[in-house]
């Protein structure tokens, strides 16, 4: 049955054509039913590893590495045409496994964030994955959610929904008993029973959807060092056409020299990039999932490094969330006991809401009958801010109890103009000690409602929370606290936390100018009385005054200020729609699993920075000492096959960097071009005189051959240039400074340094010079390793004096 036919079909058809019933499915049917259908979900299109593997032989680069190989073969070098098939093979192989842990590492953050579902099997409510869900299951859907699959409403008052991504309707719409509900549309308001009719390829998502791959969006400092790739292909092509152009000038073998320069090209262009940046973006998000925060979006991670602004969430993040009524106020006449009652009866314990269970809890605790039915139950309304519950006595005598918002109660009242100040004294009372007030009224027997009382709920701070503020402000991050709670509940709470006292109720910045919104809420600590809307007005004017945000939620109505703000943060207990909104996922509570994220990225940062500057920095002192070299001495440094292998040992050390010990920038950062251009272009330029200073040694001093020679400065690139990653990955600060370099990338770095060094001493494709020759080559890239490291530090303080730093906020204290 498709779910057109079901639209069609009254509800009792449509559960006998599914053997089906509003008791739901048994847990023995429910897993039949899946082994038969499969799981509810829409096939992606994968492509077989062989396949693949297969593609990295396939594109401008592998073409040119082929083209090198054909030549060799036609000028019958054979020793040069294996080691650069070889060189083939292993970027191939090193491309195809970095994708292959890069796309498990993704899948496994798929599998973290997969939805879930209410439904009821074996007469019991329970929550399973989304994608177990078969055709027959009853389950419960409420605001937030996303439907999982192709639905028949069942029980309830109205559903709002959002399905403008599958119909097109640009306004939520309602739904009532019997209605369609579709696979994939987001539940704005209310909550019902429904029937799965249809899941998977036989939803209306499913038929219509097109399977097309996901947008990749690029992060901003993916784009950055997508620029410095650019760049330094058109300087390697320019470069290599000058030495090209002289060498058939001076009439050289045409073969030859397009071999030659094929292999420069392929030396000096970044190939390893989209690698570095997949496997590092990858094992920082393996990384945060295993600190409880779920990347649904990679690029996040970057965004996050720069974020100097943080609008937390006070419920949940910074306090607890383990709530506790402290005091009960009756009004009204009312007593201790009318409270609990009216309080229990307009809370549903199945819907498991903080609030909910606390009001039942107490409630138990006191005892009280039990002779009443709830006939109806309308959920808590992010609109008119209450529950609602219908209920029937032993006795036949019907009336309705709501609890929600003191004001929005009070807005119920027939008598508000006799209890307002009362109820306000109250609420102010309370919140003084930092308790929320929860208002709950009952109807009359005319119908009309009266005011029965005020909870006073706590929730404390978590005890992390002070000190986590405390390393959030040394990491040159602003936190403001944003509630929805009473401004002296919100000033009482920061004052407990270190957060700030300035809480400003949202009323401070609505309809004010921008200059003036913008002024009042960069300078505020915290915002109280703030509806989901607020907060997308709050990130919008602090983007204005050019802060880069990160703002937490967890409600559907949260989604808008996630998507706007540059590192929107689900919450742990966020709705599904606030999670596919969000660019993290929180699955724990606390600002701790935030700053632990923070700080984690801009690790991340400096891993990639390191890697900009020190490919930047090789390109150069290669390129310009083989192009000097051509063109002045009219000599070639370096062989072709040389080349080769100096790729080759370079790409195992590049791939480290994503694991390498780092330090975390005291404050938030944004990319600066400038001085990754300064810093590598001065390591690169103190490198090609070092070449030419070997060069000088080796003809001059030891009176070498050209092989010989060829040999000495294949060793000298090859040490001193995996020394360079050394240098980059400190920065600021010399070489020996803490964090010492992983284990990981010593061991590479050194590994291929020694198997330069057997190549060079043995004679394996090139001329041997002996283990005297190479502990000269050591030494002397040690000693201008030292040079160039006092260097760097000077140029990095004249970029500090300049004002072009990485970091955007205070030193650490």
């Amino acid at each position: 049955m498709n779910t057109e036919e079901a639209k069609q079909m009254p509800l009792d058809e449509v559960f006998s054509k599914l053997s089906s019933s509003k008791a739901g499915l048994s847990m023995a049917e429910a897993e039949a039913r899946f082994k038969k259908n499969g799981p509810n979900e829409i096939s992606e299109k994968r492509i077989s590893p062989l396949r693949k593997f297969l593609g990295y032989f396939w594109g401008p680069i592998p073409w040119m590495i082929e083209i090198a190989a054909i030549l060799s073969a036609l000028i019958r070098h054979w020793e040069d045409f294996g080691v650069i098939f070889a060189m083939l093979l292993i970027n191939s192989a090193v491309g195809f496994l970095q994708e292959y842990k890069a796309d498990n590492a993704i899948e496994l953050l798929k599998k973290r964030l997969a939805l879930k579902a209410r439904v009821l099997r074996d007469g019991k409510w329970a929550e399973v994955l989304a994608r177990t869900l078969v055709s027959g299951d009853v389950i419960r859907v409420r605001l937030g959610d996303i439907i999982p699959a192709d639905i028949k409403l069942l029980e309830g008052d109205y559903l709002l929904v959002d399905q403008a991504a599958l119909t097109g309707e640009s306004l939520p719409v309602e739904k009532h008993s019997s209605d369609i509900g579709y696979s994939a549309s987001i539940v704005k308001q209310g909550e019902m029973d429904a029937l799965v009719i249809g899941t998977g390829s036989n939803t209306y998502f499913g038929k219509t959807a097109k399977l097309v791959s996901e947008a990749k969006t690029r992060s901003h400092f993916q784009k950055a060092v997508i620029k410095i790739g650019d760049y330094l292909i058109v300087i390697a092509i320019a470069l290599v056409a000058v030495i090209f152009m002289a060498a058939l000038f001076r009439h050289e073998g045409f073969f030859q020299i397009l071999q030659f320069a094929l292999i420069l090209v392929v030396a000096s262009i970044p190939v390893a990039m989209p690698a570095v940046l997949t496997v590092t973006m990858a094992v920082g998000a393996s990384i945060l999932a295993r600190k409880e925060a779920i990347v649904s979006k990679l690029v996040a991670i970057e965004e996050m490094a720069g974020v100097d602004v943080l609008c937390s969430d006070k419920t949940g993040t910074i306090t607890k969330n383990e709530l506790t009524v402290k005091e009960l106020k009756p009004l009204g006449g009312f007593g201790d006991a009318d409270m609990l009652l009216c309080g229990r009866l307009a809370s549903r314990e199945e819907d498991k809401d903080p609030i909910d269970d606390t009001i039942i809890a107490r409630a138990a605790a006191a005892g009280g009958s039990d002779d009443y039915r709830i006939v109806s139950f309308k959920p808590f309304d992010p609109v008119n801010k209450r529950t609602e519950a219908s209920i029937e006595g032993a006795d036949g005598s019907k009336f309705k109890v709501t609890k929600g918002a003191p004001q929005a109660i009070l807005s119920l009242v027939e008598n508000k103009d006799l209890i307002s100040g009362e109820m306000e004294s109250a609420v102010d009372e309370f919140a003084s000690k930092g308790y929320r007030s929860l208002g709950v009224a009952r109807t009359d027997k005319a119908g009309l409602w009266q005011y029965v009382g005020l909870f006073a709920i706590y929730d404390p701070p978590r005890e992390d929370s002070l000190e986590t503020i405390k390393t959030a402000e040394e990491m040159g991050l602003n936190v403001k606290m944003v509630t929805g709670d009473h401004a002296a509940v919100a000033r009482e709470i920061a004052r407990e936390v270190g957060a700030g006292e300035n809480i400003l109720p949202a009323s401070s910045f609505l309809d004010k100018p921008d200059i003036e919104a913008q002024k009042i809420i960069e300078e505020a600590d915290g915002f109280a009385q703030v509806f989901p809307e607020h907060k997308y007005k709050i990130v919008e004017e602090l983007q204005a005054k050019n802060h880069i945000v990160g703002m937490t939620g967890d409600g559907v109505n949260d989604a808008p200020a996630l998507k706007k703000a540059d590192a929107g943060i689900a919450v742990a207990g966020a709705t599904d729609a606030a999670k596919s909104a969000a660019a993290i996922v929180l699955t724990k509570p606390g600002l701790s699993v935030i700053i632990d994220a923070i700080r984690e990225s801009r690790k991340i940062f400096k891993r990639m920075n390191s890697y900009a500057i020190y490919r930047i920095a090789e390109t150069i002192r290669v390129l310009l000492f083989m192009t000097f070299a051509i063109l002045i001495f009219n000599f070639y440094p370096v062989t072709a096959i040389m080349i080769v292998l100096l790729a080759m040992l370079n790409d195992l050390p590049i791939m480290m960097i994503a694991y390498d010990k780092t330090k975390i920038y005291p404050g938030p950062v944004s990319w600066n071009m400038r001085r990754v251009l300064s810093i590598s272009t001065v390591l690169g330029v103190i490198g090609v005189f070092a070449s030419f200073g070997m060069f000088w040694i080796g003809r001059e001093l030891f009176r070498l051959g050209l092989p010989e020679i060829q040999t000495l400065i294949f060793l000298k690139l090859a040490v001193a240039g995996h020394m360079t990653i050394y240098l980059a990955r400190t920065g600021e600060e010399p070489f020996w400074h803490k964090p010492y370099p992983a284990l990981s990338l010593v061991l590479v770095c050194e590994s291929t340094k020694v198997i330069a060094t057997l190549f060079a001493v043995y004679g394996i494709f090139m001329r041997p010079i002996g283990w005297g020759l190479a502990l000269f080559v050591w030494g002397y890239s040690i000693a201008f390793f030292v040079i160039t490291d006092f260097i760097k530090i000077r140029v990095d303080k004249m970029m500090d004096h300049f004002g072009i730093r990485f970091s955007r906020g205070v030193q650490a204290a």
